[in-house]
């Protein structure tokens, strides 16, 4: 999170949303989603907004009936951002996203003891980075970025798991030619399966933060979420 970008159509936080539930995972109140039973869980790392947002946890449903147990953390720690762009750089201090990696790593801890083989992570906006840093390691087995934040092309380069951008046409932080060169680096790394895509006139947020009102919007929110679906199916077995 680095812009005003990131705090644009703020969501109506919501605990009781979701057909899952919350239970303390790895330390964190975390959204739960799925059969238990699952050997295959989805990590997803939300943007500044938080755990609460509605779409978020609709998202971690539909990833769910897909077979996978999805966990969505309180990484904020009951402190979303409250929606103030003045206090944007004073917020991203307090919640730095370099510090995510660590706390995944005691969610992905905690799911391995429950049994999980095999782990995907998606990161929206501020999670994006959290994941990025996931995936230079060996503690996923596939990463989604959407609308990063925060993500730099030396991150890219550190990349070791399969990997999917999915960018806006209409983002000032993260623009096409921004996305197309995450795409030439891993391009030139094809022992990593990748995938880069930029959605037409989309911005910034829009996989998670649409208009339900705007068909248009729906659409390409709905495309995003198929194609990251589409991508822990193939590479999270």
């Amino acid at each position: 999170m680095a812009s005003s970008e990131c705090c644009s159509n703020p969501p109506a936080l919501n605990p009781s949303s979701g057909s899952g539930h919350v239970e303390k995972l790895g330390g964190f109140d975390s959204y739960v989603t799925g059969s238990p039973d699952s050997r295959l869980s989805v990590l997803l790392v939300h943007d500044a907004f938080g755990y609460e947002a509605p779409k978020a946890r609709k998202l971690a449903d539909k990833i769910a009936a897909a077979g996978f147990i999805v966990v969505l953390p309180d990484f904020l720690n009951g402190d979303p951002f409250n929606w103030d762009r003045s206090s944007i750089p004073v917020w991203k201090k307090a919640h730095a996203p370099e510090k995510t990696i660590e706390d995944a790593k005691l969610v992905i801890e905690a799911l391995r003891s429950k049994g999980v083989s095999a782990i995907g992570a998606a990161g929206f906006c501020w999670g994006a980075k959290g994941v990025v840093d996931l995936a230079k390691h060996d503690f996923i087995q596939a990463a989604v970025l959407c609308h990063p934040s925060s993500v730099t092309l030396d991150d890219i380069k550190a990349v070791k798991v399969p990997i999917s951008v999915l960018g806006a046409e209409i983002d000032e932080m993260y623009p096409p030619e921004v996305i197309k060169q995450f795409e030439e680096v891993l391009t030139a790394k094809p022992e990593i399966k990748s995938h880069v895509k930029i959605f037409p006139k989309v911005a910034h947020g829009w996989t998670s933060r649409y208009d339900d009102e705007d068909e248009a919007a729906v659409k390409a929110a709905e495309e995003a979420h198929q194609d990251l679906l589409g991508w822990f199916l193939e590479h999270v077995k």
